[in-house]
C-alpha cells in the first residue's frame, strides 16, 4: 500500500515566494490497484509523482510504501530514489539505441549492487519480455521497434527490478491515437496479471477512466476529488471536475427546497424547474450549477412520449453526424443543450424536439456564495 499524507512540494522562483506545486496532497492506494493522478498541465500531478519517486524533495508531509517510510518531514527521513525499489516509466522512453531489446531490459539488473548470475538475469528478463509480448524480439536492435513496442520495452525495464511500486508519467502521450487506445488494454492487462500497485499520471480523461481503479483529480496543486472512475464521472463535486472529465451541460439555477418523498432537490433554472441529485449540502436560495452529460439528455420527437420529470422542449439548432452517434444542439429559450443521440433520430434543424432528463443524472453543484430567492 502507498500512503501519502500532507505532501507539500515547492520550487524556488527568481522573484517572489516559492511556487507551491503540490499542496497538502493526501491519498492511499491499496496493494495491486491502479491509481491515476489526473489534471491539466501545471496542476501538480507530475510533481506529486516525482516526489513519490524521490526525484523531488518535498518540504512537508509523509510518504510510505507497505509500512516503510521513504519520506517524512517530521522525522527527517529521505530515502534516495535508487533505494526505494520503485519502477518508473517516463513520457520519453529513454531506450538505449546501441543495445538490443534484451540488453535494454537487462541493464538495471547488471548495474545493481546485488549481483546476479547470467542465468538469473536471463530468466528474469525473458519473463518480463514475455509479459509485455516482446520475447520474440529479444535480439532485435531497440531502434527497430515501433513506438508501441518501445513503450512496452520501457515498461519491461521498469518491471525487471520487481518494484514495490510502478510509477508511470504520461507514458502513452507520444503514441498515435489508435496505438494509444491499444496500449491502454495492454497496460491494464499487464498491471492486472502482475498485480502491481501502479500510480499513473495523465491529462487524458479517457485514459484515466479506462485504466483506473481510482482517480484523484488535481487542480492548482491540490486534489479536488478522489473516487472510482464512474463516481467521478457521474457525481462530480465541483464545476471544475464536471467540466474537466468529459463533456457536460451546465445550467445555472437556485435551489428551492428538498422533495420530501425522493430526497432530491428542486432547482429553478432558465429552462424550467428541475428535480436534481446531489451528494452535497444545499440550502434554500443557494445558487447552484446543474451538470448533466449529453448522453443523459434524452431527445423525443413526440410530446406524448415525454412524460415524467424534468421535461422541456426546444428547437434543434445544430446537429453533427459522428457515425455511431449524432450530437444535437437544442435551443431552449436562451440556453443551448448538447445531447448525444442514436443516429436513428433524424429531426431536422429548426424543428421542435422534446427533452427528458433523469433527475439522478442531473447533478447539483453548490456555489460558495448565496443567491436571492428565484422569482
Amino acid at each position: 500500500m502507498l500512503t501519502v499524507k500532507g505532501l507539500n512540494t515547492e520550487y524556488p522562483s527568481l522573484k517572489g515566494p516559492p511556487v507551491k506545486a503540490a499542496q497538502d496532497v493526501a491519498f492511499e492506494v491499496p496493494a495491486g490497484k491502479f491509481f491515476t493522478l489526473l489534471g491539466p498541465s501545471g496542476c501538480g500531478k507530475t510533481t506529486t509523482l516525482r516526489s513519490i519517486a524521490g526525484l523531488e524533495r518535498p518540504v512537508g508531509g509523509e510518504i510510505s510504501v507497505n509500512g516503510r517510510l521513504v519520506y517524512s518531514a517530521e522525522k527527517k527521513i529521505f530515502i534516495p530514489p535508487n533505494q526505494r525499489n520503485f519502477g518508473m516509466v517516463f513520457q520519453s522512453y529513454a531506450i538505449w539505441p546501441h543495445m538490443t531489446v534484451f540488453a535494454n531490459a537487462a541493464f538495471p539488473l547488471e548495474v545493481r549492487k546485488t549481483k546476479l548470475s547470467k542465468k538469473e538475469i536471463r530468466d528474469k528478463v525473458m519473463r518480463v519480455l514475455s509479459a509485455v509480448a516482446l520475447d520474440q524480439y529479444a535480439e532485435r536492435e531497440a531502434t527497430r521497434l515501433s513506438g508501441g513496442q518501445q513503450q512496452r520495452l520501457a515498461l519491461a525495464r521498469a518491471l525487471v527490478m520487481e518494484p514495490e511500486l510502478l510509477l508511470l508519467d504520461e507514458p502513452l502521450s507520444n503514441l498515435d491515437a489508435k496505438l494509444r487506445d491499444r496500449m491502454r488494454f495492454e497496460l491494464k492487462r499487464i498491471q492486472r496479471e502482475l498485480g502491481l500497485t501502479t500510480i499513473y499520471v495523465t491529462h487524458d480523461q479517457g485514459e484515466a477512466l479506462a485504466l483506473s481503479h481510482e482517480i484523484a483529480v488535481m487542480n492548482e496543486g491540490r486534489i479536488v476529488q478522489v473516487g472510482a472512475p464512474r463516481d467521478i464521472y457521474d457525481h462530480p463535486r465541483t464545476k471544475f471536475v464536471a467540466d474537466f472529465i468529459g463533456t457536460t451541460n451546465f445550467i445555472d439555477g437556485v435551489a428551492l427546497g428538498q422533495d420530501s418523498t425522493s430526497g432530491r432537490w428542486n432547482v429553478r433554472t432558465p429552462v424550467g424547474d428541475l428535480l436534481v441529485h446531489t451528494d452535497q449540502t444545499l440550502a434554500a436560495n443557494m445558487r447552484v450549477t446543474v451538470s448533466i452529460r449529453p448522453e443523459d439528455v434524452e431527445l423525443l420527437e413526440e410530446p406524448a412520449a415525454a412524460n415524467g420529470y424534468n421535461l422541456v422542449s426546444g428547437l434543434v439548432d445544430q446537429k453533427v453526424f459522428l457515425g455511431d452517434m449524432v450530437d444535437f444542439q437544442v435551443k431552449v429559450d436562451d440556453y443551448i443543450l448538447l445531447s448525444r443521440a442514436h443516429p436513428s433520430l433524424r429531426t431536422p434543424i429548426g424543428d421542435r424536439i422534446y427533452i427528458r432528463m433523469n433527475p439522478e443524472k442531473c447533478v447539483a453543484i453548490p456555489d460558495t456564495s448565496p443567491a436571492r430567492a428565484a422569482a
